[in-house]
């Protein structure tokens, strides 16, 4: 695990300790500076900016890895919300189970009918073949669905469900990583934007499988963190 911070001025376990402060609270870098001084821990807020731009495709990758082909669900939601990159729209590509947990994300500038397939593609390549696909009635949604089955990447016997309100459960999920992005909004690079938000929804599915397990102890995101790095050796 050491080799990812090779180099680094500070040792790896105050890095760990501004990435699961930055990732899990809605926080902004100052505001995390502000806390580790009070242990005593000076770090100014663009150092843990850069750090953030290191390592929050790193634990992306990382969990991914981890998380592939995992026991989850074969019902998927998939859905679009909106990013400010620059003072522009850009698109944030989410999907989650029927439980709640978080498949994979992925931020386009545009929300359209290619970004729709390969984003799906991605899932499948991941996870296999689903048993339900439920989208909003956004027709670039559906006619990418339609597409992917007419081209044998998805299976025929796949019910697609088209309803907002079955939707409901990632909608709320939207709202939830969004609130952690109120003092990053909006982004000055579409690189910084992927990275912080992969940073977020990596800690934050971390957050959704902890509450599915009976634990002695309260999630831990410096602990999830730093096992995460542990599964790089």
């Amino acid at each position: 695990m050491k080799k990812l911070f090779k180099g680094k001025q500070y040792d790896f376990r105050i890095i760990i300790e501004a990435l699961g402060l930055y990732y899990h609270f809605s926080l902004s870098y100052r505001d995390c500076e502000k806390i580790m001084r009070k242990f005593s821990i000076g770090v100014d807020h663009t150092t843990i900016y850069r750090w953030n731009k290191q390592y929050g495709k790193t634990l992306y990758h990382l969990w991914k890895r981890k998380n592939r082909r995992g026991a989850l669900s074969k019902s998927w939601r998939i859905d679009e919300t909106y990013i400010k990159v620059k003072g522009k729209y850009c698109y944030l590509y989410r999907a989650i189970d029927s439980n709640g947990l978080t498949l994979d994300m992925w931020l386009r500038n545009h929300r359209d009918t290619v970004s729709t397939k390969v984003f799906i593609k991605r899932i499948i390549r991941d996870y296999g073949q689903p048993r339900s696909i439920v989208t909003d009635k956004y027709a670039p949604s559906i006619k990418a669905i339609n597409e992917l089955k007419s081209e044998g990447f998805l299976d025929e016997s796949v019910n697609h469900w088209q309803s907002k309100y079955l939707n409901n459960i990632l909608e709320q999920d939207h709202r939830k990583v969004k609130s952690k992005l109120s003092y990053s909004n909006s982004f000055q690079s579409t690189y910084t934007a992927a990275s912080t938000i992969k940073g977020i929804e990596v800690v934050s599915a971390m957050y959704k499988i902890s509450r599915r397990e009976i634990t002695l102890f309260g999630f831990s995101p410096w602990d999830e963190i730093e096992r995460l790095f542990k599964t790089a050796c």
